[in-house]
């Protein structure tokens, strides 16, 4: 399984597939340097006159509502729509769901209208989704919401079966599923929290590893999931002694650097 992580990196490197966000603006600048920086090529179109037009010509479209807004759900909806018609896969990362009635019902709409092939979100998010009790932070998990990896797993597992995709879960420790498959990923650093974006980021990758190997999503997410959190671990022996501004930019750095030898030595994933 390591060779087919190195094998999905070069992938992108050689491909440089498009990846198509409609995503917010809190973090949009962040999502399209981590997604050059692994050697895909970003491009953000929401207005509704264009959006699905973009789609068409990317190899992935990643949704993000993070900063939700009525003019982006019809362009949203189209470019999934566009996305399902033409076979591109299409992350959906759900920021924020529960904590409002318009990001409960864009996402029900979302889930309902258009075909996801990856769902990314923390274990608030999820637990939303799948219909449990959940606590809501703003965009951020709750401590409340923290349970154990086997558990987290359960609840992937179950999710992706119902809605018939691969299930993602980003924290301290992530968590992959596609049906009864799924694996754990224990790379990362504590500093990942402490700065805007990285959930974000986390989908930009994961669309930019789809969009090279569409009919691999289950290793595309993990290879995704994988660079992230290795990357934080190199920013963090680079520069996590500078402070959060410095770790930021050497997260980046990392990405950019990430070698299939790299990617294969420091993975610490195994089978939840």
């Amino acid at each position: 399984m390591n060779t087919e992580y190195g094998r999905l990196l070069e992938a992108v490197r050689t491909k440089n597939p498009l990846i198509h966000h409609i995503t917010n603006y809190v973090t949009v600048n962040d999502c399209a340097n981590i997604t050059l920086a692994i050697g895909a090529s970003p491009v953000m179109a929401d207005d509704i006159n264009e959006s699905a037009d973009i789609t068409r010509i990317s190899s992935a479209l990643v949704i993000n509502m993070g900063t939700l807004n009525e003019r982006t759900i019809d362009s949203m909806l189209a470019s999934g729509k566009a996305a399902n018609a033409a076979r591109i896969p299409v992350v959906f990362d759900p920021v924020g769901v529960g904590a409002s009635v318009l990001r409960n019902q864009t996402v029900a709409r979302i889930l309902d209208e258009i075909k996801i092939s990856v769902l990314r979100g923390n274990i608030s998010e999820i637990k939303q989704i799948a219909g449990m009790q959940s606590t809501t932070k703003g965009v951020d998990a709750s401590q409340n919401d923290l349970i154990s990896t086997g558990d987290a797993a359960a609840i992937a597992k179950k999710l992706s079966a119902d809605l018939e995709c691969v299930v993602a879960i980003t924290g301290a420790v992530d968590i992959i599923a596609s049906g009864e498959m799924a694996v754990c990923i224990e790379n990362g650093h504590p500093m990942l929290s402490g700065i805007t974006g990285t959930g974000c980021m986390c989908s930009s990758l994961i669309g930019s590893f789809c969009g090279a190997a569409p009919d691999s999503l289950f290793e595309a997410a993990a290879t995704a999931l994988l660079t992230m959190g290795i990357a934080g671990e190199i920013a963090f022996e680079n520069a996590g002694d500078k402070g959060n501004g410095s770790f930021r930019t050497a997260l980046h750095d990392a990405v950019s650097r990430m070698d299939v030898d790299t990617l294969i030595g420091r993975a610490k994933i195994h089978e939840a």
